[in-house]
């Protein structure tokens, strides 16, 4: 058990949450929110965090990226706690599951009555798990051609944010876009710092991240670029539903993300950001409950 626990990395799941958790503090602010959907949203993306781990695990085992050059911690295939069969079976169930649990809260939000929307949601459940899988896994994988961070952006921002905020209301909110964009970029910083971290085993590897493409100094622009749009994000979505001095709530954790931005900035060797993931998905969290807190208050 405890080796799967390990390999599940359940320390990412505070960044796979943070934008389940702001679309239910805007669907609370709308007077619209439902503990069923909240549970079930949060079991759904665990569980799709869950498989994009064990399939990153099992993918970049196999193509021998993870060795005893990678900077991060060792994972379970690389050091033979898990073999490729059994992660592979892993990956089986937990996609079996996933798909479940979309299903469930599909159905539950929109009943039986409203099948384009209960399809579409269906087919993002069904591409949510292929980008889990496909991120490493396969001839194709898209995080070995510097794709990762638009995926990221998509899923972890967009699908996150606005896909779980309409479950709730039913209705679309065009400004959405603005806390979308914010999760969005801040999770495309976790990517982004565990690629610089890991840039000269990857370039090694043929794994051709941005950080691999563009170089570790220009990867850090980039990065305190993702870290700094946030804030203005976050400051367009209050301009068009300002209510209360209580909406900047956020801006206490996103000290924490610019202190981040900083010390990244400021660090020579690549292999030192390691510490720095652990912080940025915190901080990450703290400003999607921060920000959805301010709403309600």
């Amino acid at each position: 058990m405890k080796k799967w626990i390990k390999a599940a990395r359940l320390r990412t799941l505070p960044l796979s949450l943070a934008g389940i958790v702001l679309a239910a503090f805007l669907a609370a602010a709308q007077g619209k929110f439902d503990w069923v959907i909240f549970i079930l949203s949060v079991l759904t993306a665990s569980l799709f965090q869950i498989l994009s781990n064990f399939a990153n695990d099992y993918g970049d085992g196999v193509k021998g990226t993870d060795n005893k050059n990678r900077v991060g911690p060792a994972r379970a295939i690389q050091t033979g706690e898990i073999t490729r069969k059994e992660m592979k079976k892993a990956i089986i169930i937990t996609a079996v599951l996933s798909f479940i649990s979309a299903l469930l809260l599909v159905l539950y939000a929109f009943g039986f009555s409203h099948w384009p929307m209960i399809l579409f949601y269906l087919v993002l459940g069904i591409a949510s798990i292929a980008a889990a899988i496909k991120y490493t896994v396969g001839k194709n994988a898209y995080g070995y051609f510097g794709m990762g961070d638009l995926f990221v952006l998509i899923f972890f921002g967009f699908v996150s944010v606005a896909g779980a905020y309409y479950l709730y209301t039913k209705e679309w909110d065009w400004t959405l876009i603005f806390p979308s964009l914010a999760i969005g970029f801040l999770s495309m910083g976790v990517l982004n710092l565990n690629n610089m971290r890991d840039i000269k085993n990857d370039a090694v590897s043929g794994k051709n991240t941005i950080p691999v493409k563009v170089g570790i100094e220009k990867a850090k622009k980039y990065h305190f670029l993702l870290m700094l749009l946030p804030l203005f994000f976050a400051q367009a979505y209050n301009f068009h539903h300002l209510h209360s001095a209580w909406q900047w709530l956020f801006v206490f954790p996103y000290i924490l993300i610019l202190v981040h931005a900083m010390k990244v900035m400021m660090t020579d060797n690549p292999e030192n950001l390691d510490p720095e993931l652990k912080k940025l998905a915190i901080a990450t969290f703290l400003f999607a409950f921060f920000f959805g807190l301010g709403q309600i208050l």
